[in-house]
C-alpha cells in the first residue's frame, strides 16, 4: 500500500504551494509532485471565476525547476453542479477520470466522487459517513455560536474556530476499496497495488481545491 499527502507549505513563493508526498511500504517518505496552477488566457482572475462553477486546471511537476511534468488536471465539463476532470500523463495519455457530484445537485446528500482507470471499472465514493454528516448537521447551531464568539473575541482564523464537514472518503470497486481519502494529514491511501501514483497525487490535489482556504484559490 502506498500513501500519498498533499500539504501547503505556508510562506512559500508562487508558483508551487501545494506538494505531494509519496510514502512505500518501507516507510520512505519523498516529494514527488509540486502543483501549479495552469491559467486560462484571462490569468487568475479568469482561473478563479472559472472555478465558481467546479473548474480545476493544475499541472504536477517533478521538480521544482520545470524539468519534468507528471501529470495535468484538466476540466471536460463542469455545470450544474457536476464536475468532470480528466487526468493526463507527461504525453497527453488518459491516466484516469473523475467525476465530483455536489451534495444535493447530484446523486444523494453527500457529494459523491467517482474515480475511473481506462480500461478499469468505476471507484465510487462518498465524502463522510452519513452518521458523521448528521452529527455535524445536529451540531450547526453551537459551531455557530463558536464562530460568533471567536470573531468578537480577536481568534477568527484559527483552528479552533467551528469545525469543518465530515471529509473522509472510501471508494468502491464492487468488493474492492482501492483508495481511502482521510482527512487527517490530508491522506490519501493506494489499496490497490496496480493503482497508478500519478492517478493518485492528481486525485488528492484535485480534492485539497475544494477544501476551505484550498490552495488554488489565492489571488496571486
Amino acid at each position: 500500500m502506498a500513501t500519498l499527502r498533499s500539504r501547503v507549505r505556508e510562506g512559500s513563493p508562487a508558483p508551487f504551494m501545494d506538494v505531494v508526498y509519496l510514502a512505500d511500504a518501507s516507510g520512505t517518505n519523498q516529494a514527488v509532485a509540486y502543483a501549479e496552477r495552469e491559467l486560462p488566457p484571462g490569468g487568475i482572475p479568469a482561473y478563479r471565476a472559472a472555478r465558481k462553477s467546479g473548474a480545476r486546471s493544475f499541472a504536477l511537476w517533478a521538480d521544482e525547476d520545470h524539468r519534468e511534468r507528471v501529470a495535468t488536471v484538466v476540466t471536460v465539463s463542469a455545470t450544474g453542479g457536476v464536475a468532470t476532470f480528466q487526468a493526463l500523463g507527461a504525453h497527453g495519455e488518459l491516466i484516469g477520470t473523475f467525476v465530483r457530484e455536489k451534495a444535493f445537485r447530484g446523486r444523494g446528500l453527500r457529494t459523491r466522487w467517482t474515480v475511473t482507470r481506462p480500461g478499469g471499472p468505476d471507484a465510487v465514493g462518498y465524502k463522510g459517513r452519513i452518521l458523521w454528516w448528521w452529527v455535524w448537521w445536529l451540531a450547526l447551531p453551537m459551531m455557530a455560536l463558536i464562530l460568533v464568539y471567536s470573531v468578537f473575541d480577536g481568534v477568527a482564523g484559527n483552528e479552533g474556530g467551528a469545525a469543518r464537514g465530515p471529509r473522509r472518503i472510501r471508494w468502491r470497486a464492487g468488493r474492492q476499496m482501492p483508495l481511502e481519502f482521510r482527512s487527517g494529514g490530508d491522506k490519501l491511501h493506494l489499496h490497490a497495488p496496480d493503482m497508478d501514483w500519478r492517478l493518485g497525487a492528481a486525485l488528492v490535489v484535485l480534492l485539497r481545491t475544494f477544501s476551505g482556504g484550498a490552495w488554488d484559490a489565492r489571488k496571486k
